[in-house]
């Protein structure tokens, strides 16, 4: 870069620009932050927009997605983020754990439970055609990760509910469909409602470029290995140290409990009728959720009370 140039940055500013966007990059290295995910960019106000194509399933994969299930809540141990069983099918600790408390009766526990509930994602090979917060990304071929929302677009895309819509595949590179994202916070939320697919073209008319295209897909595969799953043993053990479950818990007799209640009432000089005994309270994770899975948890757990 000559003189002039590293002049005429300096003023534009362009230079601090570029470094900053370095040391972001830097801090998602070190904080493992996948890069072959692409994610989309919302502005102050919660609004974002972007053009993507998602892409056919890659070779010796049988879907152009995957799905997982995962578990991420607080407790008093800590928290709990952790890839679920029941992804392969397989029985896991939390599931168990939610169902019993889901099963209790108890709307308390419940709640804990909805907290608690797994997370459904899916997996996907896209396109980026445009990303005007990141225009480097445009042209260049990413993992997304999503959630059920932008699925069920998917799903109806491919199964129409009305009869003078046409079905396509917005998987496929001659007759699919870019898919505009719409991106607006509501309630606290990214809501994609307004998001749509464009009428169906080719993302290009150059066969070899799609092959190209084709040639960068990610293995969609690597996201149910084994090796991306603890054994149920070792989730268990995670569980019961985060919800604090191994802690020697201090039972007292209820008649021992109520006189000295009684006592100590009377020794403030309260003579009033004491309030009925609340029940126990059982640990419970913390954060919210959106309702982006709710109804697949909810269903999840009434199958397993019912099973």
């Amino acid at each position: 870069m000559s003189f002039a140039n590293l002049k005429k940055q300096s003023k534009a500013g362009s230079l601090t620009d570029k470094l900053i966007k370095q040391v972001e990059k830097l801090n998602d290295k070190n904080s493992n932050v996948d890069d072959r995910i692409w994610k989309p960019t919302v502005d102050k106000s919660g609004n974002g927009y972007a053009i993507i194509r998602f892409l056919p399933e890659p070779e010796g994969c049988d879907l152009p997605w995957t799905r997982v299930y995962t578990h991420a809540f607080q407790g008093p141990g800590g928290w709990f983020i952790e890839n679920s069983l029941t992804t392969l099918g397989q029985k896991d600790p939390v599931s168990e754990h939610n169902s019993q408390l889901w099963n209790s009766g108890s709307d308390a526990n419940k709640e804990i439970a909805r907290k608690q509930k797994r997370r459904l994602s899916y997996y996907s090979n896209i396109y980026v055609i445009s990303d005007p917060a990141n225009p480097e990304n445009e042209g260049r071929v990413f993992l997304y990760k999503y959630g059920k929302k932008i699925f069920d677009k998917i799903q109806e895309a491919m199964k129409p509910e009305f009869v003078d819509e046409t079905a396509i595949n917005p998987f496929d590179l001659w007759s699919g469909a870019n898919f505009k994202m719409k991106i607006r916070k509501v309630e606290g939320y990214q809501n994609y409602d307004k998001s749509e697919f464009e009428k169906p073209s080719a993302l290009f008319d150059d066969d070899d470029k799609l092959e190209k295209v084709y040639s960068q897909e990610h293995d969609l595969n690597e996201f149910t290995a084994p090796d991306k799953f603890k054994s149920y043993d070792d989730l268990k053990k995670r569980l019961v140290y985060v919800l604090g479950m191994n802690q020697p818990t201090k039972r007292q007799d209820p008649e021992v409990a109520q006189e000295e209640a009684t006592w100590e009432r009377e020794r403030s000089g309260d003579y009033s009728t004491p309030a009925a005994t609340p029940e126990p309270a059982v640990a419970s994770g913390a954060g919210a959720s959106s309702s982006d899975d709710e109804d697949d948890s909810l269903s999840y757990f009434a199958k397993l009370v019912n099973s």
